[in-house]
């Protein structure tokens, strides 16, 4: 366990796997807005799929206790490109090997909401 506040050991944690983060704060879910390196009309799997990454390690670290992650994606300032869940449950089950990889990823891509979708 490091000895930064929680909010600022995740954000630590995102930037280090090349997450640019806007905010993130940590109470019974922790909710995160990042700037997208790719800001095409859809979000890019893999910078999903890195954030997600620092949070599973960041749990299997024991850095912190999972929580469902609610995460907001923007292009640019005001301008959301989507918005992606990764449940605490999943996290969980991830880390004691009861969830592989590719069930993970189709459960986050299935809470992807993009822009425009209705």
């Amino acid at each position: 366990m490091n000895d930064l506040e929680p909010a600022t050991a995740v954000e630590e944690a995102l930037r280090g796997n090349g997450i640019s983060v806007e905010s993130v704060s940590l109470d019974d879910a922790v909710s995160l807005t990042y700037l997208t390196a790719f800001p095409d009309v859809e979000p890019d799997h893999g910078e999903v799929g890195r954030a997600v990454t620092s949070f599973l390690e960041h749990a299997r670290d024991d850095e912190f206790e999972p929580r469902t992650v609610e995460a907001t994606v923007l292009r640019s300032e005001g301008d959301v490109q989507a918005t992606w869940t990764l449940e605490a449950d999943w996290i969980r089950a991830y880390n004691d090997y009861a969830l592989d990889d590719e069930e993970l990823s189709q459960r986050v891509l299935d809470s992807l909401y993009e822009e425009g979708d209705a």
